[in-house]
């Protein structure tokens, strides 16, 4: 029986070290934040962009987070105490006001600043910051001064069909995109709820959501075809699963509006480093040495492509059809 399983086993620490290699070189990858000053130093229009998105998200949107909490909330606490400065407990305070009129006035007060401060804050910032990622990946896929791509990019956009029918495609890919991420993303919420591995479970996918994120801009402005992005990215899920990690962590550490924030400072400069990364050649380079062993596809969107190709099925047959062929 010990016979049987020894070569299992070592295939399986094999396999288990081929990942952890491909993990730590997406980690890195996502690290090679120095890229981001060099794009911007290339690119006057990248770096007002970087900086704006800094601006907004950093010193306006966390700024005000950080107010609240240390000037405003304790100020608060002192114009509308939680004891009444005599210490008479659960009695009538000064000006007739009990304790726990002071505690409610407080938290409304509070909240005022959350309806009609933060959360239209937020909806702006999430808006702006979405255009604004947009042209820094357009920048900074620029700045890289490269004329022709390496790896699965190279000559993709050839492939596609310049008439009505190849824009009519395209628009259809887009729309199909859009489902498969907003049924991940439900995925991703659902899971957390799983008892034990929710949330590593979560955490996971929320890696590599992210990380398809942040090359999908290089993707989308290289040409490359949707079918060959979810190849790429499931044949080699252990490198992007290390290249979305740091992306995730905020998201972990602080409430949601600072992790949102914190994201919104952080993702940009994501998006340059995926741009710069010429992760075909990472992946591909190393396998050398591991000859026979190759990782596999892991099926990472199976759920989520069912449930938008159950959505197009609506439409006309011609538009999902093509898609899944």
């Amino acid at each position: 029986m010990e016979d049987h399983l020894r070569p299992l086993l070592a295939k399986f620490r094999t396999k288990s070290k081929q990942a952890s290699f491909q993990w730590l070189e997406g980690l890195r990858e996502a690290l090679c934040l120095h890229r981001v000053v060099i794009y911007c130093r290339r690119s006057k229009e990248l770096a007002i962009r970087t900086g704006q998105c800094f601006l907004l998200n950093g010193f306006i949107f966390l700024g005000s987070i950080l107010i609240l909490r240390s000037v405003i909330i304790p100020m608060l606490g002192w114009i509308l105490p939680e004891q009444c400065p005599d210490n008479h407990l659960g009695e009538v305070c000064p000006y007739g006001l009990t304790l726990g009129f002071y505690s409610f006035l407080r938290v409304g007060l509070v909240q005022l600043f959350y309806v009609f401060w933060f959360y239209p804050m937020y909806i702006f910032s999430f808006i702006l910051s979405t255009l604004w990622y947009n042209d820094i990946a357009k920048h900074g896929f620029f700045a890289l001064g490269k004329d022709e791509h390496s790896g699965p990019e190279k000559n993709s956009s050839a492939d596609k069909p310049s008439d009505l029918e190849g824009i009519m495609l395209g628009i259809a890919e887009q729309f199909y995109s859009i489902l498969l991420l907003s049924f991940f993303f439900l995925q991703v919420y659902v899971t957390g709820f799983i008892p034990y591995i929710g949330k590593t479970v979560s955490f996971l996918l929320l890696s590599w959501m992210y990380a398809y994120y942040c090359f999908e801009y290089k993707w989308n402005l290289s040409g490359l075809s949707l079918d060959k992005r979810l190849d790429f990215f499931e044949s080699n899920w252990a490198f992007f699963a290390g290249f979305g990690c740091p992306c995730v962590i905020s998201t972990f550490l602080f409430s949601p509006l600072v992790s949102y924030g914190v994201m919104a400072i952080l993702y940009p400069l994501f998006v340059l480093t995926a741009t710069g990364s010429e992760a075909d050649k990472i992946i591909t380079l190393p396998r050398r040495k591991w000859t026979g062993f190759g990782l596999g596809r892991l099926p990472i969107f199976v759920v989520a492509d069912y449930l938008s190709l159950r959505v197009l099925s609506l439409f006309p047959v011609s538009s999902h059809q093509k898609l899944k062929d």
